[in-house]
């Protein structure tokens, strides 16, 4: 080690120690005493000074106005870049587990968990982030376990679920079983202590028989010419479970109770050792496993087998050389060079050197990632066919068709490939959006229509009131690309158009109103009188030309009283009427006769038709089939009389209101489409009501017909219109 990095791991820690020793993190810990804790435990992990360094700065970040360029100033632009993106990871997942418990961030807190995991891939381009947040994540559960402290289950949860597997991923099995077995501790606490209990009632025992059996292979193997180093392995409560779970095992099957790891100078010993440990013990066929000519998919290489000693009990066994050895218990870090770089000090291994070594990470990662993105939208299995074809890409492949920017405040969030600053605005809030007049990215300006990259940290300048620009929807000028924001800002133009079209309508209506001298009438009421949900949405389709005045026009006019108030008055397009009768309908016999159209059937030409003469209002018409009418004849039959249509006069053309009933699904437009079909076949609306219960509107028409017989068809057009259910004249 040089006496520069050595001097960088004392400066750190100096230069951090004005700002931690006093501070507090959200677990209780002291963040001095966390910085320590995580450098000792990066270098467990074989890290150099100047990663353990960083563990020191990234606590700092939070107490600088610029971190940046005050640690760039003082121990380079890679430590400032370091401590800044963890930083911004650390924040990441304080407000995703803040998330998870309030559900203010996301209303689904799993979708904030899945985007903290895609984030730790965004930053894997530089593996020492990963590397400093393992080891953090294992200090704080430390000290949850010594201060005995309750955990958030959230905390230990992610623990569980993220880090754990991205330990496993990286190959770094130490933190990786720690990490699990802290975290099962704190979520299950009762299943934790019982198995644990198992191990120590028979652990004397135990390690006296795995003493002796150590000793005994060790100078067996080397009577054979193999020096090897044989050790026993550490036993896992997590692992003792997860097998016993899965494979439905009592506590007494799991063969890995007892195990020990043989370490071997090269591969040919690794077989040769095999070969002796058969030969000596009885081999479990079903249970060996060659890591060595087929790695697992981390890279992990080493011989598997159990075996069963003299007393039958059985031993698992590991075989494997110095150098897998290195690799199991710290993976990738194992073998991650941190190199000094002369006057500008840290430089650390970036994607352009040991580039074959980048990839393998990152083909870990991504298969990792597509694992995670099978299970949470329940794919079957080819997705991980799928990762395998695609792990041999670059490394730019990693995210194809997405990228994750956080906000100031660090929260995540995810656009498609190529967004822009107005796509960020639009997916944090509509109204951000509309008001979007500048962005930087990682604090520089830069155009709205710029192509965002992976992890920029991305602040939006607003005006106070904004909309958004034409230019916008001009696909060549590249400012759109996320469907959500090309959405919201078609919507904000279409709902200009609706709000022209309501002004337009409105001062049409009112216009209307002033001229009828009707100024006093209640716009909603006129609306909901019409058959219409609402004002605006009467103002709206008049504003459209989509509805005729006219029919506002008819229902403001009351009819004009032929004879009595309440009397039903004809309305005529003719005002030739015959002086024998102002109905059009002729009394047998009678001459002159006072006659008037019955309100409770309305009858029309051609109808069959009769009077009954009443008490001091002439006679009344009916249809032979009113039920009114019917009724009277049971009670008086003498007042009955004939009665026939009188003939019109060439020019002369009466008009007869009739009633049509329709129920409906009630929609928007629904009162609109059903006049159109009356206006179309040239019969004059004269009254409309409406009802609407629960979805479904009762509607009478009062139109008015030269002939009643042309009505059917009208009506079976009306049955067409979408939404109608019935309709019948009544």
């Amino acid at each position: 080690m040089s006496a520069e990095l050595e001097d960088v791991l004392v400066r750190a820690r100096a230069f951090a120690e004005p700002f931690l020793s006093s501070e507090y993190l959200d677990t209780g810990e002291n963040m001095l005493e966390h910085a320590d804790a995580v450098a000792s435990i990066l270098d467990t992990m074989s890290s150099g000074n100047d990663v353990k360094a960083a563990s020191y700065l990234v606590y700092a970040c939070p107490h600088l106005n610029r971190p940046r360029e005050v640690i760039a100033k003082t121990f380079g632009d890679e430590f400032a870049s370091l401590a800044v993106e963890t930083n911004k990871l650390v924040e990441v997942q304080r407000i995703s587990r803040s998330a998870a418990l309030s559900a203010q961030l996301q209303d689904d807190p799993r979708a904030q968990t899945e985007n903290v995991r895609k984030m730790l891939l965004a930053f894997s381009k530089d593996l020492r982030v990963i590397m400093l947040r393992l080891a953090s994540r294992l200090q704080t559960l430390r000290y949850f376990a010594s201060v005995k402290k309750e955990v958030p289950a959230v905390l230990a949860k992610e623990s569980l679920q993220v880090f754990a597997p991205l330990a496993n991923r990286l190959g770094i099995w130490e933190i990786k079983w720690e990490l699990e077995d802290l975290s099962f501790r704190f979520l299950e606490p009762n299943t934790y202590k019982q198995i644990a209990k198992l191990l120590h009632e028979k652990r004397a025992e135990r390690e006296h028989n795995m003493h002796d059996l150590q000793q005994q292979l060790q100078i067996e193997l080397a009577e054979q010419n193999v020096h090897a180093s044989v050790q026993g392995r550490p036993k896992h409560i997590y692992s003792i479970v997860k097998k016993m779970r899965g494979k439905s095992l009592d506590f007494s099957q799991v063969f890995d109770i007892r195990a020990m790891r043989v370490i071997v100078s090269n591969v040919a010993d690794c077989y040769e050792a095999l070969s002796w440990v058969h030969s000596r013990y009885v081999p479990i066929a079903s249970e060996f496993d060659d890591y060595i000519a087929k790695p697992k998919s981390n890279g992990y290489q080493s011989l598997h087998t159990v075996v069963r000693d003299d007393q039958a009990r059985p031993i698992e066994i590991q075989i494997r050389t110095q150098a897998m050895h290195d690799h199991a218990e710290h993976g990738v870090a194992a073998h991650w060079a941190y190199k000094e770089a002369g006057a500008k000090g840290y430089v650390g291994v970036s994607a352009n050197s040991d580039y074959d070594a980048k990839i393998a990470v990152l083909r870990q990662l991504l298969a990792w990632e597509r694992e995670m993105s099978t299970e949470a939208s329940g794919l079957l299995s080819q997705a991980g066919v799928d990762a395998s074809k695609t792990a041999g890409k670059e490394a730019d492949a990693l995210f194809e068709d997405r990228i994750y920017v956080l906000t100031p405040n660090a929260a995540i969030v995810e656009l498609p490939k190529g967004a822009t600053p107005i796509d960020f605005a639009y997916t944090v809030h509509t109204n951000l959006g509309h008001r979007c007049r500048g962005a930087k990215a990682d604090g520089v300006m830069i155009p709205l229509n710029t192509p965002l990259q992976n992890g920029q940290t991305v602040e939006i300048s607003t005006v106070k009131e904004g909309a958004p620009s034409r230019d916008w929807m001009n696909a060549e000028l590249g400012f759109l690309v996320s469907h959500r924001a090309r959405s919201k800002v078609k919507a904000w133009f279409n709902a200009q158009i609706t709000h022209e079209s309501i002004a337009k309508g409105r001062e049409a209506v009112e216009k209307l109103l002033q001229r009828e001298g009707k100024t006093a009438v209640k716009l909603e009421d006129l609306a909901s009188d019409l058959g219409f949900k609402s004002a605006e949405a009467l103002f709206e389709i008049v504003g459209k030309d989509e509805y005729s005045l006219r029919n506002i026009e008819v229902f403001l006019r009351p009819p004009e009283p032929v004879m009595q108030p309440d009397d039903f008055v004809l309305l005529k397009k003719s005002r030739a009427v015959p002086p024998k009768s102002q109905s059009g309908v002729l009394v047998v016999g009678v001459d002159s006769l006072l006659t008037q159209l019955s309100k409770c059937c309305r009858p029309a030409p051609p109808d069959p038709i009769s009077g009954y003469v009443t008490r001091g209002k002439g006679v009344s018409i009916h249809r032979d089939d009113c039920r009114n009418f019917q009724s009277l004849v049971a009670r008086n039959g003498e007042r009955v009389i004939e009665v026939r249509w009188g003939i019109q006069k060439p020019g002369e053309t009466l008009l007869y209101p009739v009633e049509v009933s329709i129920e409906a699904s009630d929609r928007q437009g629904l009162l609109r489409d059903i006049s159109e079909v009356f206006a179309k076949e040239k019969m004059n609306v004269v009254g409309v009501q409406s009802q609407s219960v629960k979805g479904t509107a009762w509607m009478t028409f009062t139109v008015e017909v030269s002939d009643a017989s042309l009505l059917k068809k009208v009506l079976q057009t009306v049955k067409s219109v979408a939404g109608v259910g019935r309709v019948r004249r009544n």
